[in-house]
């Protein structure tokens, strides 16, 4: 029995919700992962729908190719959410979608797998990569990053304060050996950490940035997420949920934009009503409810943020 069978996906009600589920529809799952919200939609769907879902992670398409080897209806690829304009071309599926959905949150089977090397709870090779085919380990750019860059790092993707007091140690410790293993890194954080943050484990903001950093993470959100418009059919729905303020922020501004009018230049005869939006908000920000917060410890920074192409 695989363990994953126990992956809750975050604010699945809130999503269905969101998405609006036409029996008939074609989804667009952007991040696998275990399949959480896939199966869900699946769920919902007749004979004639259809869900085509993106991963990164060759783990979570492979898992996905066993438990839903007899799915019809579902389209897997491996591949980063940022290629989505190529998958779009290749299928010709452009403004077909009724829906797309995008978790960037890492999921629990990521976290949970020791070898992955994302967890500071549990000891293993210190990797981070999402995509193990390619790229960089965190282990070989930790090896050869310079000072300022570490702190950058640091300071930026985890909104870590004592960024440079981290950075100092670590390269101070590659002097004499090679950091390979997660047990490493958090024994040289939690010896620099001067104080220690109440019900926070003193790893976890420069994991989180390091993690970020190896995965290219803030700027394939920022391809992606244009890249996912053209996607939309009339009445599409792009629905994301974010888990931590920097991608709350940049997810918040992308979908302001996308609703606010476009300065008009001062001469011309355009009234600002006459200036048709394609997009609207759909919904105010969704969070996750208290039950789900009982049962899903990790909901709890969970933000559903949604789109909806009306022109």
């Amino acid at each position: 029995m695989d363990s994953v069978h126990d992956h809750q996906p975050v604010l699945l009600d809130e999503v269905i919700e969101a998405l609006r589920i036409d029996p008939e529809g074609l989804y667009l799952d952007a991040t696998f992962g275990r399949g959480g919200h896939t199966r869900a939609i699946l769920e919902r769907l007749d004979e004639r729908g259809r869900v085509v879902a993106l991963d990164r992670d060759p783990a979570a398409i492979e898992y996905g190719r066993r438990q839903f080897a007899d799915e019809a209806r579902l389209k897997l690829v491996h591949c980063n959410f940022s290629q989505v304009a190529m998958v779009l071309k290749e299928s010709q599926l452009e403004q077909r979608f009724n829906g797309v959905l995008m978790d960037l949150g890492v999921s629990s089977p990521q976290l949970d797998d020791a070898e992955r090397g994302f967890s500071f709870m549990r000891n293993g090779p210190l990797d981070m990569r999402m995509d193990t085919t390619q790229g960089e380990s965190a282990s070989e750019w930790l090896m050869r990053v310079e000072m300022e860059d570490l702190v950058f790092v640091l300071k930026k993707y985890g909104e870590e304060k004592f960024g440079r007091r981290i950075a100092t140690a670590i390269l101070a410790y590659r002097q004499e050996q090679p950091i390979t293993e997660t047990e490493q890194l958090v024994r040289i954080i939690e010896q620099a950490m001067p104080v220690k943050e109440k019900h926070k484990h003193p790893a976890t903001r420069s994991f989180q940035a390091i993690r970020m950093h190896v995965n290219q993470e803030l700027q394939s959100i920022e391809t992606a997420l244009e890249a996912m418009l053209p996607a939309l059919a009339i009445g599409g729905r792009l629905a994301v949920i974010s888990f931590h303020s920097i991608e709350d922020r940049m997810v918040k501004r992308f979908m302001k934009a996308k609703v606010s009018r476009p300065p008009i230049p001062r001469g011309l005869p355009v009234m600002e009503p006459d200036v048709a939006l394609p997009y609207r908000l759909a919904c105010k920000p969704r969070v996750a409810g208290e039950q789900e917060l009982k049962s899903n410890p990790r909901s709890r920074s969970a933000r559903l943020r949604v789109l909806e192409r009306v022109l």
